[in-house]
């Protein structure tokens, strides 16, 4: 087995990965090592050839490939050391990763700091409670994306879409564009789970249906995909008797929810958060390993890259400040706040969640906080209360629960750190 010393491993290639591996680089340290179990770096952004990503970073709109790239080429201009084509199949809590490739075998690398940035995968069929055989043509939104933007092939001739989160709805326009005939969108909620823009420029403006209340109760076919069950859903998400219908198609796109990709953390005994489903973090974007970071979609689901890169930027300058409190020989149990150093984050009113979701007490710097809302609203105030005096105030002219929002307050507190979103 090849052993190799780094003093940060970053695990994930993609936009958190690469943003931090290049912050931990301009911090001034030396030995960075990221590794991508896809064959190149980039992510899933790879195989994103639509625009609307790098608004808030580049002040452009950039196709996926175009945001990665830019990420890419920074990257092998350093000195960073990049492992493709690698699987991390293991991680320590004290920061030892197990991987593997066709090029070294088996690799074991001890990392001063470790990263995580592996990402989010999407729900299947199964864990959307779809009954019916297991053909061929039923198929995440991901995996459709890919056949068609970077495989060449074509996966069906008439589709269904069931969920309306942005991959859903992204794909409806795509396969459109390509000849596939989308009979409709389907969501088992009330309102669409995607950004109102995505709504207008992919099912407006190509007259795809959204049927909203609607899901998808059984796939028809044995060998292939022939056809599908839908029926309109109650206000608990259950299908209602009596509305079902049958919709013919040769291709079921699941767009159904992504969940952060987080085994590693959870078999290295990580707290993880059962709203994000990501690892409980703290203001440095640590989890409660020590050395052990989580950033972007593996924290949890964003819907705009440019944050998923800050976020990776800001677990990156975590990683630093760690590797500097052990090289000062600092205690770093106290330095990452101890079992009762830390100043819990309360997710408040029409908040869903927060992250980070705790601070170390005597944080005192600005604090990077990511959140979603629960409920809709035209205009409503975000507030941060650190011991229930208002420290930060942002205007919002429109909230929905799809669209991450963030703020950035300076703040110390001692009791515990609320965010609400009140309606205007």
């Amino acid at each position: 087995m090849k052993t190799e010393f780094t003093d940060i491993a970053v695990i994930g290639g993609g936009p958190a990965g690469l943003a931090a591996a290049l912050e931990a680089k301009r911090a001034g340290v030396k030995r960075v090592v990221v590794l991508e179990r896809d064959v190149e770096l980039g992510g899933i952004l790879r195989q994103c050839i639509h625009d609307g990503f790098g608004i808030h970073r580049f002040k452009k709109r950039m196709s996926g490939n175009e945001y990665a790239q830019a990420f890419i080429d920074e990257t092998e201009k350093s000195d960073i050391k990049a492992y493709a084509d690698t699987t991390a199949l293991e991680l320590t809590a004290d920061r030892k990763i197990y991987a593997c490739n066709s090029r070294d075998g088996m690799l074991e690398i001890r990392a001063g700091a470790v990263i995580m940035t592996t990402g989010c995968r999407e729900r299947t069929a199964s864990q959307a409670l779809i009954y019916g055989e297991r053909p061929a043509g039923a198929l995440t939104a991901g995996a459709v994306q890919r056949y068609i933007n970077i495989d060449g092939y074509l996966p069906g001739k008439r589709a269904v879409v069931l969920g309306s989160g942005d991959i859903g709805l992204i794909m409806a326009r795509r396969m459109t564009l390509e000849g596939i005939e989308v009979e409709g969108v389907y969501e088992v909620m009330s309102s669409p789970g995607g950004l109102t823009r995505n709504i207008v420029q992919c099912l407006d403006d190509y007259g795809i249906p959204l049927h909203l209340s609607a899901t998808v109760t059984k796939i028809e076919g044995r060998d292939r995909v022939r056809a599908v069950t839908v029926a309109k859903t109650d206000g608990s998400r259950r299908p209602i008797a009596g509305t079902e219908r049958v919709v013919e198609c040769d291709l079921l796109v699941l767009a159904v929810g992504l969940i952060p990709e987080n085994e590693l953390l959870i078999k290295a005994g990580a707290e993880i958060d059962p709203r994000t489903k990501g690892a409980v973090l703290n203001d440095r974007f640590e989890t409660s390993l020590s050395g052990i970071f989580a950033a972007g979609n593996a924290a949890a689901v964003f819907d705009l890259v440019d944050y998923v890169s800050v976020s990776g930027e800001i677990a990156a300058r975590g990683a630093v400040e760690f590797l500097r409190e052990n090289t000062s020989d600092k205690n770093t149990e106290n330095a990452s706040g101890g079992a009762d150093g830390y100043v819990p984050v309360i997710a408040g009113e029409n908040i869903n969640f927060v992250i980070p979701q705790r601070v170390r007490k005597g944080a005192a710097r600005d604090l990077a906080f990511f959140m979603r809302v629960k409920t809709s609203a035209p205009r409503a105030e975000l507030r941060c209360l650190c011991d229930g005096a208002v420290a930060e105030k942002k205007v919002c002219r429109y909230i929905a629960p799809p669209e991450m929002l963030s703020m950035t307050p300076c703040c110390a507190a001692e009791r515990e750190i609320k965010i609400d979103a009140v309606n205007e």
